[in-house]
């Protein structure tokens, strides 16, 4: 292996197309390596004619990298998270085809620059982890036909060798990804990066892209974002949120007491206070999330219900509508960011807040993010009483929404 300097991997922008390599970039650095000797598959709606238009400029200039595949094995936060990273591959790739768990879909198909979504649950990632079998890995080979060039992406703790080997046996010809560990012949962009930094997810998954030779175009922000127009919400949450007299941009708050991971989720009964508290206040609240049960006790008779009734591009529109988001660190304060809303975030800092806080819009963080359970990265409290959450008031949630509102 050689190694070269930052400006010998890029100054040839032919060059660096597809050897096997590694570049030094933002937050992180990769290494430029010698060569070595059907399930549920979704398809979405084509870019418009001007997009098509300027791809095909793209290729008949020469820098078309053909099927890039974007990877994010993960929940739906992750998979939003990874939004910028995507809109800049989306510049250079002539079909963006994005690989995700089933938890990451629904986000997925929400991403602005994604031609087509591929469901897959990794056996190294998900939380109850299917078997690993010969099948289910030729099953994923052989989904990937055809796939030119591959961008994965993946947090401090989770390792990008496993699918590199897969998308080496489908025939990938370029693949970059961060990688500590000596990656052989299964990367050809090794980014490296210091796992002691704070570097937030977003900004993180956005250097794997420009290490890989994609930047964002000209004029976007960074910020996330998910493709519009939203569903019109009809049926019975449309139905709900009318008899609340909550419709209109901004005229009601929005309270998402679950999460997928027990660390992170407030008290039950502090959601519930807090909404009573918020109706007080004079704001129309909505409640949502999957578990009813939980949705109707926080919601009580001061809230309008909607748990269980939205699919998340319905949600998104529901969190669109809002002045305000009160969430824990969960997939809806990732969707409050992408959509512009505000969020007050009851944040346990299992995860550092500088890797997962609410990116790029206004909010409010609450939690003690010097408990002892800091960086931990548990699901389950390891502190007794939960500490970093449970100190948080009611009080302190109407506070947070009324600075965010006014």
């Amino acid at each position: 292996m050689r190694f070269l300097g930052i400006d010998a991997i890029f100054h040839d922008p032919v060059a660096a197309r597809f050897p096997r390599a590694a570049a030094t970039s933002g937050a992180g650095s990769a290494v430029l390596c010698e060569p070595t000797p059907r399930r549920r598959t979704r398809t979405l709606t084509r870019a418009s004619t001007r997009k098509q238009a300027a791809r095909a400029a793209s290729r008949r200039r020469g820098d078309d990298r053909g099927r890039v595949l974007v990877a994010r094995l993960d929940g739906a936060g992750d998979v939003l998270l990874a939004g910028p990273a995507v809109r800049a591959v989306r510049t250079l790739a002539r079909e963006l085809v994005f690989l995700a768990g089933p938890n990451g879909v629904p986000a997925a198909e929400l991403l602005p620059g994604v031609d087509r979504v591929i469901e897959w649950r990794a056996p190294w990632i998900e939380h109850a982890p299917p078997p690993v079998t010969k099948g289910q890995a030729a099953d994923l080979v052989g989904r990937l036909a055809g796939v030119d060039e591959a961008v994965v992406l993946t947090s401090s703790h989770q390792s990008a060798l496993p699918l590199a080997l897969l998308l080496r046996l489908a025939g990938v010809r370029r693949i970059t990804a961060i990688s500590n560990d000596y990656p052989g012949s299964l990367l050809d962009v090794r980014h490296v990066v210091d796992e002691s930094l704070d570097v937030h997810e977003a900004e993180r998954m956005l250097a794997v892209a420009r290490a890989a030779g994609f930047e964002l175009p000209r004029g976007d922000d960074g910020k996330l974002a998910v493709r519009r127009p939203l569903p019109d919400i009809g049926g019975e949450s449309g139905h709900l949120l009318d008899a609340g007299g909550a419709a209109g941009k901004g005229t009601y708050v929005v309270v998402h007491p679950g999460a997928s991971a027990p660390a992170r989720t407030w008290p039950a009964e502090r959601h519930r206070q807090a909404v009573r508290e918020l109706a007080q206040d004079g704001h129309r609240v909505v409640v949502t999330g999957t578990e009813r049960d939980l949705t109707a006790y926080v919601a009580g008779d001061a809230a309008v219900d909607l748990g269980g009734v939205t699919t998340f591009a319905e949600l998104a529109a529901v969190v669109d509508g809002a002045g305000v988001l009160v969430a824990g660190d969960t997939g809806p304060a990732h969707l409050a960011a992408a959509v512009g809303t505000p969020v007050v975030s009851l944040f346990a800092p299992v995860v550092p807040a500088a890797r997962r806080a609410p990116y790029g819009v206004p909010a409010v963080l609450l939690g003690d993010q010097e408990a002892p359970c800091r960086g931990s990265g548990a699901r389950t409290c390891p502190v007794p009483g939960h500490p970093c959450l449970s100190h948080v008031t009611s009080e302190q949630v109407v506070k947070a929404v009324r600075e965010l509102t006014q």
